[in-house]
């Protein structure tokens, strides 16, 4: 991965909303959401959802496919997955096995807000 995408990555969920759009589309997985399921789990307005959607599209970080009137956003796993080797590709010299367990790191991520 590129430095520059890591970085448009960082800049695009450093929005509130933005976070919170792409962590529930990540958890709606490979269906992903139409633009007023988003909405209306977010109680966000659609035009101010709109604005942030096309922000994660631009980074990279949603697909967005045509379904008639309608457009179904999903996360991009696979950039969010090169996104942390990335990050942790260097760890311990090169050994990230080493550094840490992620299931254990879920765990604490649960537990501390």
């Amino acid at each position: 991965m590129d430095k520059h995408i890591a970085l448009a990555v960082f800049e695009s969920l450093s929005s509130g909303l933005r976070l919170d759009v792409f962590r529930l589309l990540v958890r709606s997985g490979p269906d992903g959401l139409v633009a007023g399921e988003i909405s209306a789990a977010l109680d966000v307005t659609p035009t101010n959802l709109s604005f942030h959607l096309k922000a994660l599209t631009q980074a990279g970080l949603l697909t967005v496919t045509q379904e008639g009137r309608y457009q179904r956003y999903r996360a991009d796993l696979p950039l969010m997955q090169k996104l942390i080797t990335y990050l942790t590709e260097e760890c311990c010299g090169g050994n990230p096995e080493c550094c840490f367990d992620i299931s254990a790191s879920r765990k604490t991520a649960d537990t501390n807000p």
